[in-house]
Parts: C-alpha cells; sequence; structure tokens
C-alpha cells in the first residue's frame, strides 16, 4: 500500500469512473483498475461495486476515503514545505451566516495585521454545508453556531450568543410585561433555511416545549426576514448580532421571552485528522478572542 494507491483511489472516487480517472493521471485503464484493486486484496475490502458497467461506492469505500484525502493533503503539505507554506500560503474558513457577517471580517482584519502574506479564503454558507466541506477537505477549519453533525469532527467552544424574538414595531406585545414561548404559537414564523445551524437551534427549543414550529416563509437571506416582519408578515427568531442595527433603527422591535433564553453555544471545528498550522491555530485565536468580547 503506497501513497500512489490512495491518490488512485480519490480520483476514482470523485469521478466515479475509471476511464475518467485514468484519463486524469494519465495512465491506462487497466493500470487503474489493478491499483484499486491491490487496495482491496490487501485489506480483504470492496471499494466499488461495480452493476451495470458503473461504479458504486460502497460503506469501506466511503470509509476509506475518510482517511486516504487527509492522508494524502498531509503529504502535500509536507511536499510544499510546511514552513514556507505557514508565512505564504493560503488558508480556508469557513462561517455559518451569523458568524459570517459580524465576527469573520472583524477577525480578518486583526489577524492579517500579523499575517500581511497569508492569504485566507472563505467562504459563508450554512452549518451542514461547512461540515460536509470539512469532511471533504475544502476547508481548514470552520466557526459554526450549535450542534455538530460528525464524530470526524473535533470542536473547540468559542464565546456564545443568543438568539432574539424580532416584532413588527406596531406589535403590541412589544409593551407586554410578560411573554411565554406558548403565546406565540398562532404566529406565522418567518425563519431561516433548513440546514441552517439556526433553524436547528429553534427547532430543538419548541420540540422542549412540546410547542409546533411550522414556517410561513422560510429564507437564506437574514435581511428578507427583518424585512418581512417590518411589513408585518409575521415574526421570527435570528441572531442578536445580526439585528441589533435593525432594532436601534425601529425596523424592528425586540423583546425577551420569560421561558426561554434562547442562547447556544458557538464552535470552531476542524477535522480530527487535519493538520492545523500555527497560522491556521492564530486565526483560530482571533475568532475566540472577539467572540468573548462581543456584546
Amino acid at each position: 500500500m503506497t501513497l500512489r494507491h490512495m491518490k488512485i483511489f480519490l480520483t476514482v472516487y470523485q469521478t466515479q469512473h475509471m476511464t475518467q480517472a485514468a484519463r486524469q493521471l494519465c495512465m491506462t485503464q487497466p493500470a487503474v483498475t489493478r491499483a484499486i484493486q491491490e487496495i482491496e486484496s490487501y485489506y480483504g475490502i470492496r471499494l466499488f461495486e461495480r452493476m451495470n458497467r458503473r461504479l458504486y461506492v460502497t460503506e469501506m469505500g466511503n470509509v476509506f476515503y475518510s482517511y486516504a484525502v487527509h492522508i494524502v493533503d498531509s503529504f502535500d503539505q509536507m511536499e510544499k514545505g510546511l514552513r514556507d507554506w505557514d508565512k505564504l500560503g493560503l488558508l480556508r474558513v469557513g462561517a455559518t451566516v451569523a458568524i459570517g457577517n459580524s465576527l469573520l471580517p472583524q477577525a480578518l482584519v486583526q489577524f492579517q495585521k500579523t499575517h500581511p502574506e497569508l492569504q485566507v479564503r472563505s467562504t459563508i454558507s450554512n452549518g451542514t454545508v461547512l461540515q460536509q466541506a470539512l469532511l471533504d477537505n475544502e476547508l481548514d477549519f470552520a466557526i459554526i453556531e450549535g450542534g455538530i453533525l460528525h464524530d470526524q469532527l473535533d470542536r473547540q467552544a468559542i464565546g456564545p450568543d443568543r438568539l432574539v424574538l424580532i416584532l413588527p414595531p406596531d406589535d403590541p406585545r412589544v409593551r407586554q410585561e410578560h411573554l411565554e414561548l406558548k403565546e406565540l404559537t398562532g404566529d406565522s414564523f418567518l425563519l431561516r433555511d433548513r440546514g441552517s445551524m439556526g433553524r436547528a437551534f429553534l427547532e430543538h427549543v419548541f420540540a422542549s416545549h412540546d410547542l409546533p414550529l411550522t414556517p410561513a416563509m422560510e429564507s437564506i437571506s437574514t435581511q428578507a426576514i427583518i424585512r418581512a416582519v417590518h411589513l408585518g408578515l409575521g415574526i421570527s427568531f435570528l441572531p442578536e448580532r445580526l439585528v441589533a442595527d435593525a432594532i436601534r433603527s425601529g425596523m424592528v422591535a425586540a423583546r425577551e421571552v420569560d421561558d426561554e433564553p434562547f442562547v447556544r453555544d458557538n464552535y470552531i471545528v476542524w477535522h480530527k485528522q487535519k493538520f492545523l498550522t500555527d497560522s491556521a491555530r492564530a486565526l483560530m485565536d482571533c475568532f475566540d478572542q472577539l467572540s468573548r468580547s462581543s456584546d
């Protein structure tokens, strides 16, 4: 078993086709097939099922991929020269929407003061997409709100945040002395898209109170939800950092819910087999410090 075998396997896995993999690798198709068979023989496993002239990845193939992709990446990092790469290379960072709109810009500005020649490529998406990108080695680490879905990922807690209930400015409940979560069940809920960590957190909170949560609108855009609340189309729960300006301007109103604080944990997340450079850890520290100093 060699690194060459792993690189051949990764190409076959990604193309799902022996001939296409051979073309990309500048090899013959029989040589690619033989390399896959050698891996299967060495470990006594089946990586692909071959049916109707198509390849289907087996469960063991997926497990082998999760190891091989990081072993090959670690070797490639070594080949490029870890010392120079840490100063002059590329960091790939992901953030969920709330963090991407608040902490990410501040962290990058602070980090680039001490690492001016290091390129940082950032991706803002929902937590489900980011976690899959970590598994596929498309990100070095990500900052994610709420829970982690995969055992292959490691995490470090940073400062928490909270969601706030936002209402139209003229909603009489803004001035109501007490408000419990069950009193909102008749409202139209304007929610983030499925897959977002904020949506998953809300669903968990409502389920813990044995209350339904059925959206009247779903959107990937926080600003679209704020605008819809302003126009009286419904109510929403959004990260406090993202709605602070809209609340200050009077576009929407916010208020506490007596029986639920809506506080959630945030995490720096990376693959357990990922090698983290000193630069990566320095940027992680920026996020950690900013998250704990944010209002």
